[in-house]
């Protein structure tokens, strides 16, 4: 097929690419893309009405560092720089999360037991009901969620399970225990139940252990900002009295759990000391018994200590032996605690001990003890890591008895040394009786044991400092506030995506529907198929008005068919009288009859001579248009005997056209072909040539036979007609593929039908 030395209707490149064309192709269906958004802003209407509101309650708490205050002299430069703090965030917001913390947050506020309000349809949650219920069953046993439905009546309580089982509680009678229900039911003394009557609530009983991970997926923990020592706390729900309970709940359980961390070792150390004390004072009260007895036995008052730089000595060698004996006698307390002790628990610290490694051995044990007591709350006695902090305990205590050995062996040796000074200084007093030295040896051992007492209570009352004004781990910034505006739903949010999924889903719809549809829809799916083939025309969708039946018609059918009459004047090659127009299709029904007949009555509107010729002799319709029958004669009575004159069969056309003629396709023949392969045909064209300015040929569709093909050589151009929603781009395809295109020289296209020219009163001049 040669291409054609220009094109008709040449658009821009651009064109293609821009989105006018495709805006287009959906602006026609505005009215279900306007009932979609309607309907879309309905239901997101709906969804606000009837969706339960979400709030955010929010608390913020400052940890405390519990680090020691720093030395201004040391840490000059870090307080000038604003200091550095040493508290593990991640650490503590883990605490907060711990099931731990959440199951006392969740056993002491009872979430395992939810109330929700119902409505017709909206069904929200509810917090401080006037009944409280208690779970009755063991955790063990209740392993899915229960649901009840609960209707407040003036004197008693009816509770319907799912499988429609009904229990009524008297209020009278609330205390008696109900053995088939999961929970026990009370009045609360706070709340009135007169405001409450004929409601109806549905109960939702949760497993401890699903009611915590709810709870820990719905709490968010994070620090303000990354180098704030300020956790902020948030909960979203539809109650906010639950969501501010749940979380100053936590946040008082938090602090509580660490000051009852740091009062557990101020406590074990109490309770060490006050048992030292009941044998200090018998020991006291023995030694003083003793020296009483002495001195009333020996008639002895006072005795007069001699003066001089012996007795200077003999006093300073005596301090150091008592202070070494002390210290000989306060680790014996310690390897004695050590030796007796049971269970892992805690040591005394602190107790006068100068010796610094052994006080950290006994700091250190303490902290394993107090993690092991915290594990061993949680997990079985055979866990990994409490058979590892079992097993640390106990090379500690290996460890505290040998460092007490140690240090017992070097007081004694030291002690040894100062006794050997002791009696050299002894040696000035052998002049003084014996009985001042027994008394000196009574009032040393009373001078240690009071010297230990007065130690041990001064720790005692450190202790108890300790004990009783234990800080806090936290402090409250802000407790729980709830932000008067719903987080959930949104109406912004709602309408957006309604108004998206508004649009959306007619847009796919027709999106899926155009990808899918095979047929023809624009000329743009022309100009795919056939790119170097020009459009002739295209004729709209006409819904009443079809054939040209008024020569001096105005409609938008008349004038688009003039267009066509007006384009083909471009598209023919010059010639000396006669052009030849084959209008032809791919297969039936694609309206290529009609064309012709409007075709033809639109060139004779321009004052041409015009012969519309039916050569379509298999299914013959031109007839129809002039009101005659399919057996009068016409062409193919001419080509059975070509000897006869052609005007013979040309019948007038249009009554108002008087260059207006048809020659009708005649009586249908048994073989079509052959007539139309003969010289007949040829004659035919060469006879009405002569006379006509335009020859106007209605073919036979081009894939269905071979009759067009057959005839080809006689046009001058050929007018494929395809009909927009009706022909197949697949048989386009073909067509275009196919070597019999090659036979129709100067094709054209003309797409029939367009439903993409919008229907107007498409008229220029005075209304008719």
């Amino acid at each position: 097929m040669k291409d054609p030395s220009f094109t008709l209707d040449i658009a821009d490149d651009d064109s293609y690419y821009s989105i006018k064309p495709l805006i287009n192709k959906y602006l026609k269906f505005w009215p279900w893309f306007l009932l979609s958004l309607l309907l879309c802003f309905l239901l997101g209407l709906g969804y606000l009405r009837y969706t339960p509101l979400s709030y955010k309650s929010t608390a913020k708490i400052k940890i405390i560092d519990e680090t020691t205050e720093m030395n201004v002299a040391a840490d000059a430069i870090s307080m000038l720089s604003g200091g550095s703090s040493k508290i593990n965030m991640d650490n503590e917001i883990e605490v907060l999360q711990s099931y731990r913390l959440l199951d006392q947050v969740a056993s002491e506020l009872n979430l395992d037991i939810s109330f929700y309000a119902k409505g017709n349809i909206k069904t929200t949650q509810v917090w401080n009901l006037p009944v409280i219920l208690t779970k009755t069953v063991l955790e063990d046993s209740l392993r899915n969620t229960m649901v009840f439905e609960m209707v407040l009546r003036r004197d008693q309580l009816e509770v319907t399970d799912e499988f429609e089982r009904t229990w009524t509680l008297k209020y009278s009678a609330l205390d008696s225990v109900n053995s088939t229900l999961p929970f026990a039911v009370s009045l609360s003394p706070d709340i009135g139940i007169d405001e409450y009557i004929g409601n109806t609530y549905e109960l939702v009983l949760k497993p401890r252990k699903t009611t915590i991970s709810d709870l820990r997926k719905a709490i968010r923990i994070e620090p303000t900002s990354k180098i704030s020592d300020i956790i902020s706390l948030n909960l979203v729900g539809e109650s906010y009295q639950r969501s501010e309970a749940i979380l100053n709940t936590l946040v008082r359980v938090f602090n509580n759990d660490g000051v009852l961390d740091r009062q557990q070792v101020s406590k074990r150390t109490l309770d060490f000391i006050d048992e030292r004390f009941v044998y200090l004072s018998t020991e006291l009260d023995s030694i003083e018994g003793g020296k009483e007895d002495f001195k009333r036995t020996n008639n002895l008052s006072y005795i007069e200590a001699d003066a001089g730089i012996s007795l200077e000595r003999k006093s300073e060698t005596e301090n150091q032996v008592a202070n070494l004996e002390t210290q000989i006698s306060l680790s014996g307390l310690l390897k004695k605690t050590v030796i007796n002790q049971s269970a892992y628990s805690l040591l005394p610290v602190d107790i006068g001990l100068a010796n610094s490694s052994l006080n950290t051995l006994v700091s250190s044990y303490n902290e394993i003890a107090l993690e092991r007591e915290k594990l061993v709350m949680t997990v079985g006695e055979e866990h990994p890591t409490l058979v590892n902090l079992s097993e640390q305990l106990e090379r500690a205590k290996v460890n505290i008895l040998k460092t007490v050995n140690v240090y017992q062996t070097q007081m004694r040796t030291s002690l040894r040394r100062l006794n050997t000074q002791r009696s050299k200084a002894s040696s000035a007093f052998a002049r003084l009786p014996e009985k001042e030295k027994m008394l000196r040896s009574i009032e040393r051992q009373q001078s240690i044991k009071e010297n230990l007492f007065l130690l041990l209570l001064q720790k005692r009352e450190e202790a108890a400092i300790n004990l009783a004004v234990t800080a806090p781990s936290v402090k409250v910034v802000d407790f729980a506030e709830t932000s008067s505006l719903p987080v959930a739903p949104k109406k912004m949010v709602v309408f957006g995506l309604a108004g998206l999924l508004g649009l959306f889903l007619p847009f796919t719809f027709f999106y899926v529907r155009n990808v899918f549809d095979t047929q023809i829809a624009n000329r743009l799916d022309l100009e795919k198929l056939f790119p170097t083939v020009p459009i002739a025309a295209e004729i709209p969708h006409i819904k009443n008005k079809r054939a040209f039946m008024d020569i001096n018609d105005r409609s938008q059918m008349a004038e688009s068919f003039r267009i066509l009459a007006t384009n083909l004047k471009f598209l023919l090659p010059k010639a000396a009288k006669g052009s030849v127009v084959y209008v032809s299709s791919c297969t039936a029904g694609e309206g290529k009859s009609l064309l012709s007949y409007n075709l033809s009555v639109a060139l004779s509107s321009l004052n041409k001579k015009v012969l519309l010729v039916g050569a379509d002799l298999r299914n013959p319709s031109l007839h129809d248009f002039f009101g005659m029958g399919v057996s009068s004669k016409g062409l193919s009575n001419f080509l059975k005997n070509s000897d006869q004159n052609p005007r013979d069969f040309i019948y007038p056309g249009l009554d108002m056209a008087q260059g207006h003629k048809v020659c009708l396709s005649g009586p249908i023949p048994p073989n079509a072909p052959l007539l139309l392969s003969s010289e007949g045909f040829s004659k035919f064209i060469s006879e009405v040539k002569k006379e006509f300015d335009y020859i106007i040929v209605d073919t036979a569709p081009m894939l269905l036979v071979t009759d067009t093909s057959l005839i080809s050589e006689y046009a001058d151009i050929t007018l494929l007609v395809a009909r927009a929603g009706l022909t197949d781009k697949s048989i386009l395809e073909k067509l275009r593929n196919s070597k019999q295109v090659e036979n129709f020289k100067n094709m054209a296209l003309v797409l029939n039908d367009s439903k993409s020219l919008l229907e107007t009163n498409y008229q220029y001049g005075p209304k008719k």
